[in-house]
């Protein structure tokens, strides 16, 4: 007789649904390949050390509590490949922190902006992969469960809150950008009014409130980040497509000699100059941040591991510092002193070659389009977040059609009224670069790869030594930041 059963192949993952859970019904014990048994020696499962010897006759595994494998194709459920992991990751990357490169850019100089934009990939890159590590280590399905396996429950709660103030304020910008390119600002024309002329289509928190009902909100409602593979993916070619319009146009300019001398070194000739310098390097920070999602699209990852995660995170950080550094150097080449804190603004103007007013449309409409595609991305770990913070114990969103829906509208309601409090990108910037930002992607990181290393996860002196190095670097550029930022606000107040 034939049979509907399929070996299970030697490096698959296969879940088993327990009942012994009151709280969580549903919560999976995962077995894992041949080459990762010896992770389980230090593994936590549903909240108890295991250990492979403490199986004994005595543990009973009744093959009828449990659903059974049928059909191979069933039983591995497609997940997301490398390209849609690292669109999507790219896509968490970058963001709103693009348009404020070149402003940074103008403060530190292009020799000191073009080696931090560098150096802030590569020990991003490197607390990712030591996420990735000990996620697989605990295994986590969140960034707060790793800090909670590391630290317990109340950094737990801490990490979980920074998430949602970064996200938060993350997407509070991507709409302000979103209002300044459509109806302008006091310095610059919107798209509207340049298309239409003045009048009630182009009131700024009526566009704002039409693009988050029409476009995010369908997509926000999305339960899965892999479905978002798509979307990532076109976000990410429109990021290039306003990449390759500035670098031509730099060049342009630059060989018809219409470009002034760029400052190559930072300015320390005033007090002014110095708080600028000491606000902007948490942006550079905050550029990388995309750690709350790492997770997420591992655990949707097609025949995931470590090793294929690290590779998407390696290809991630290349492609994002070719296209930070060639916006950040363009974007200040083309502006100069007059680069403003959102450099889409400052494409209003004639930008003194052919097609200067087409180009300026492609790009400020290309990277709104940008902008509602990275959304979600961003959303779906807030959304996450939030769950994981006030329904602790509840069934997973993927569960509860009902609560997903009504935690998307709650977020998206609360994000558009902080669009409309705070008055630019610039200061959401400074204060979650110096904080949130710092803490996410190099506070945590290196404080758990340090805490599980002393039980019984060996580190390297390599990886020791870089662990400290972020751990003191994030806790200088954050202090640093925060006194700026202070400072800055009372001088502008006076």
């Amino acid at each position: 007789m034939d049979s509907n059963y399929s070996a299970i192949p030697k490096n698959s993952y296969l879940e088993l649904q327990t009942r012994t859970d009151p709280r969580n019904p549903r919560s999976p014990i995962k077995l894992v390949p041949s080459d990762e048994e010896s992770y389980l020696n230090s593994k936590n499962v549903n909240g108890h050390d295991v250990d492979l010897d403490d199986f004994d006759d005595s543990f009973q595994f009744h093959v009828d509590n449990y659903p059974l494998i049928v059909d191979g194709s069933k039983a591995n459920s497609p997940g997301s490949g490398v390209s849609g992991a690292v669109f999507n990751l790219t896509t968490s990357i970058i963001g709103a922190g693009i348009m404020a490169l070149p402003a940074t850019m103008k403060v530190l100089g292009l020799v000191l902006g073009f080696v931090l934009i560098i150096l802030m990939g590569i020990l991003s890159e490197i607390s990712v992969e030591l996420l990735v590590r000990f996620t697989v280590l605990c295994k986590a399905s969140s960034y707060g469960e790793v800090v909670q396996c590391a630290f317990g429950r109340p950094m737990r709660v801490l990490s979980e809150i920074c998430i949602i103030v970064n996200n938060a304020g993350v997407l509070v910008v991507y709409l302000i950008i979103m209002g300044d390119v459509m109806s302008g600002s006091l310095h610059h024309i919107g798209v509207f009014d340049q298309w239409l002329g003045h009048g009630f289509w182009d009131h700024r928190k009526l566009l704002i409130l039409v693009v988050l009902v029409v476009f995010l909100a369908p997509l926000c409602a999305l339960e899965k980040i892999d479905s978002l593979s798509l979307t990532s993916a076109a976000s990410v070619a429109l990021a290039v497509v306003f990449v390759v319009v500035a670098c031509v146009v730099a060049a342009i300019k630059l060989v018809e000699g219409r470009i002034e001398a760029p400052r190559m070194a930072p300015d320390f000739s005033s007090k002014e100059a110095i708080l600028d310098l000491l606000v902007v390097i948490p942006i550079m920070t905050n550029a990388y941040v995309c750690h709350f999602n790492v997770q997420p699209i591992y655990n949707e990852l097609e025949d995931r591991s470590p090793k294929k995660m690290n590779r998407v995170g390696r290809i991630t950080t290349v492609l994002c510092v070719v296209v930070y550094a060639s916006t950040a150097i363009s974007g200040y080449l083309l502006f100069g002193k007059d680069t403003e804190s959102d450099v889409l603004t400052n494409f209003d103007k004639d930008l003194g070659i052919r097609f200067s007013s087409v180009l300026n449309y492609i790009v400020r409409v290309g990277y709104i389009l940008h902008l509602v595609l990275v959304f979600p991305v961003i959303h779906f770990s807030l959304r996450e977040t939030v769950n994981a913070l006030v329904f602790e114990g509840s069934a997973p969103l993927s569960e509860s059609r009902k609560r997903s829906l009504i935690l998307t509208v709650v977020l998206l309601a609360l994000i558009y009224i902080g669009s409309t409090m705070i008055p630019n990108i610039w200061t959401a910037f400074k204060f979650t670069g110096a904080t949130t930002a710092v803490s996410l992607g190099f506070i945590f990181p290196s404080l758990i790869a340090l805490k599980l290393s002393r039980k019984g996860e060996s580190l390297s002196l390599g990886q020791k030594f870089l662990s400290w190095m972020m751990l003191v670097m994030a806790g200088i550029v954050g202090i640093v930041g925060v006194v700026g930022n202070i400072y800055s606000l009372k001088s502008q107040s006076k």
